[in-house]
């Protein structure tokens, strides 16, 4: 593991499933959690509808064909260093990230926070625990 990643910790979905997040188009999907955000494909399925299950630092999340509206939906992760995760991002070529890093308070958590929107129109969080 190159220490220029950063370390997905966990992740919470937006809804109620983060094993089946909606996408209107599962082979124009992949290719940006591949290419831009470092999963990777681990199992597809054409039953109920086509769909994958992705994979980074063994947490795992899974897009789905399911009529769902994916700007409804999306993902928060906890990652060890956010910036590392914005630097990522920018060298894999994608630029629609905002790198504003506001502070969120969730509970008593304190939470660094970049925001990516995927192609397919998933949101997803990317936050560092602050002390």
């Amino acid at each position: 593991m190159s220490s220029s990643k950063s370390t997905l910790k966990n992740a919470w979905p937006y809804q109620q499933d983060r094993m089946n997040l909606p996408v209107a188009d599962l082979e124009t999907a992949v290719p940006f959690y591949e290419t831009m955000l470092g999963f990777r494909v681990i199992l597809r399925s054409e039953t109920p509808h086509q769909s994958a299950v992705l994979e980074r630092d063994g947490i795992q999340i899974g897009l789905a064909e399911n009529g769902g509206d994916p700007e409804q939906d999306g993902c928060f992760f906890e990652v060890d260093d956010v910036e590392k995760m914005l630097a990522e991002v920018n060298a894999a070529g994608f630029d629609k990230v905002s790198p504003d890093f506001q502070q969120q308070k969730y509970g008593d958590v304190t939470w660094k926070v970049l925001f990516v929107v995927a192609p397919d129109g998933l949101c997803y969080s990317f936050g560092e625990r602050q002390n």
